[in-house]
């Protein structure tokens, strides 16, 4: 027959058979004491660890938290050198890809530190702030400003690309101004103090790049006017910019003169516009002849000028990849070169346009 009742032992002693039947051993109070300091130690061991894990688990949390926090000192930059544009959910994949979440993964921190990419970021940003500040999420907005911040600090340090830099500041604060239209009403993401900040921050570098003082170079070596009129015409015609021949020829009487030069307008009008365009605006000067400095801004004032980059992103058209011309991007395509295209800073934004 089955025992049913209690064990009269109890568990954790220790009995011994004997002939009088079972007996504890005599031991039994220093085992008792044995167990019951090895348990306290396990469970304030077991306290201690959870203690550390919760400790850590929020350190993280806070460490995460601080990144979004407009407060931070060291703001995080993406470093991503490609990523897939998808314009629709798949059975692999769901949901698409946003101009925001485009513009926070792309490397475009790395990219304003290469001269040769530089012009390509500031003309982006310009653009996103003309039209598409609305359709950034608030880290995309976060991230525009932490760009724009470094773009700030390196022209600064450069003394190179300051009239871009203003022209770029004044399009945002004024875009800003238009969005922001009293306290409390704004249809950017974020309280309306984190904006009004930032527009104190936009009049804080402008006033940073009106003070800027261009440093003259001690070097005594040969200069620009040191070298044949026909070499310095023909720098002249690598600017691209009509501004910049206007400064460049307050530098000195001699570049001035040069600077003037008729057949030096005629080439950057037919460069920037077409020859329709250009019939549409012509001007004729007191000599009877036509002049070309006048219809340049003109034209640019009517009609966009030709954009020209050192280096620019690169759309694959076989995989869907957005990547910087420099880096590799795995595409399974035999002849790669002829998949991929080079994406302008408005054929950037248009990609995003569903």
């Amino acid at each position: 027959m089955p025992f049913l009742g209690q064990d009269w032992r109890s568990p954790g002693q220790s009995w011994v058979k004997t002939d009088d039947g079972w007996k504890k051993t005599s031991d039994e109070t220093n085992n008792n004491v044995a167990e019951l300091e090895s348990y306290c130690k396990d469970e304030e061991f077991y306290k201690e660890n959870l203690f550390l894990a919760m400790n850590c688990d929020v350190a993280a949390k806070k460490r995460k938290k601080d990144l979004l926090n407009n407060n931070t000192k060291i703001p995080y930059f993406y470093r991503d050198k490609w990523i897939h544009v998808h314009k629709g959910s798949t059975k692999e994949r769901h949901g698409y890809c946003t101009l925001g979440e485009a513009f926070n993964r792309l490397d475009f921190s790395s990219a304003i530190m290469d001269s040769r990419r530089f012009n390509y970021v500031v003309r982006l940003l310009e653009l996103i702030a003309k039209s598409q500040l609305t359709s950034l999420s608030g880290v995309a907005q976060k991230n525009y400003m932490n760009i724009l911040e470094k773009v700030v600090q390196k022209v600064l340090e450069d003394q190179q690309n300051i009239r871009s830099i203003k022209d770029l500041l004044q399009t945002l604060y004024m875009s800003l101004c238009s969005l922001v239209q009293d306290m409390g009403k704004s249809v950017l993401v974020g309280n309306i103090n984190i904006w009004v900040h930032r527009m104190e921050n936009i009049l804080h570098w402008q006033q940073q790049l009106n003070n800027i003082q261009i440093t003259r170079p001690s070097l005594n070596g040969m200069t620009l006017t040191d070298l044949p009129t026909c070499l310095q015409l023909n720098i002249m015609q690598r600017l691209s910019d009509g501004r910049d021949l206007v400064s460049l020829g307050q530098v000195c009487p001699e570049l001035n003169v040069l600077s003037e030069d008729r057949l030096l307008w005629k080439k950057l009008c037919h460069y920037h516009f077409s020859d329709r365009q250009i019939r549409k605006r012509l001007i004729m000067s007191d000599k009877g002849h036509l002049d070309w400095k006048k219809m340049y801004f003109k034209l640019s004032r009517c009609y966009p000028r030709k954009e020209q980059y050192s280096d620019t992103l690169q759309f694959c058209t076989h995989c869907h990849i957005l990547f910087w011309k420099d880096t590799n991007h795995p595409c399974i395509a035999y002849n790669t070169e002829s998949c991929c295209i080079p994406v302008s800073p408005q054929g950037f934004i248009n990609l995003f346009k569903y």
